[in-house]
């Protein structure tokens, strides 16, 4: 007997099995291209539509000869008035250790008689998708402590409306062993995609340190939805140094909501989550 919770709409259906089936080539579908929309580094055909959707409704930058920083978040969640605290919070503290870990360096530098850099912490949250249920939303986080070269992060929410609280995506699915084994497959072969589209041939020696595909779970993850609807899609986000050098920079591993994937989500989330296949 089929499971209902894993049919219910034919049109979102097929969008997702779009993007499935774009999963496979080395150029981006036009599925892909709109999936991609709502994280940095979408074509711009495709994130042109969503650029007054993110527009920041809260924008602080503050640049001096100690510190440059910036934090900003949009309109979605400006307008939740629990979560827009959380995030005014969140920007506090972060400003507040750039602030302590620069007075210390530069009071370090004058002592040792050598240059002070300014220490910098660039911060943006983008929507990433609206259902009734969730907001979701993605961080891109820029920092410089004084060393070689800055350092891109990344974070993540998703914002309940029923419940009233932040949840990490991760929050949605049995465990992480769960979701790393049903995502794996794809999650892998998505590396492998990525590095190619860079030149890239992925490093499988024994003795390599990114010999090994990582596990999903261990990176952050992004969930977003094709219709406004069902949360359906995955987006993995990976660090510089995770899967290569600093010099490959960082990944963003688009992956579908697949059969397997939708198995692994806690029983009080399937219905919010509808599988491509």
């Amino acid at each position: 007997m089929t499971n209902p919770r894993l049919w219910r709409n034919a049109v979102p259906l097929l969008a997702g099995a779009l993007l499935l089936a774009g999963c496979s080539e080395d150029k981006p579908t036009q599925a892909e291209k709109a999936a991609a929309a709502a994280v940095r580094g979408a074509p711009p055909e495709a994130a042109a539509d969503e650029a007054a959707k993110n527009a920041p409704a809260s924008n602080v930058s503050e640049s001096s000869d100690l510190i440059e920083f910036t934090y900003s978040y949009p309109a979605d969640a400006a307008r939740i008035p629990e979560l827009a605290k959380a995030l005014d919070s969140d920007r506090a503290a972060k400003r507040a250790a750039v602030v302590a870990a620069a007075e210390r360096d530069k009071a370090a530098a004058e002592k040792n008689a050598y240059p002070y850099r300014p220490h910098s912490h660039r911060q943006t949250w983008q929507r990433v998708t609206d259902t009734p249920r969730f907001l979701s939303l993605s961080a891109e986080i820029d920092t410089y402590s004084g060393g070689a070269h800055g350092m891109e992060v990344f974070d993540t929410l998703l914002w309940d409306r029923n419940r009233r609280k932040r949840m990490n995506p991760l929050d949605l699915f049995e465990s992480s062993t769960a979701f790393d084994a049903a995502i794996r497959d794809g999650f892998c072969a998505g590396i492998k995609r990525a590095k190619a589209a860079k030149g890239v041939t992925a490093d499988e020696e024994p003795d390599s340190p990114f010999a090994k595909c990582p596990p999903a779970s261990a990176q952050t993850v992004w969930i977003g939805s094709s219709d406004g609807r069902y949360l359906d899609r995955l987006t993995i986000a990976i660090a510089p140094y995770e899967v290569g050098p600093y010099a490959e920079g960082s990944y963003r591993i688009n992956v579908p909501m697949t059969g397997a994937v939708a198995r692994v989500v806690k029983d009080e989330f399937a219905r919010d989550v509808l599988p491509v296949n």
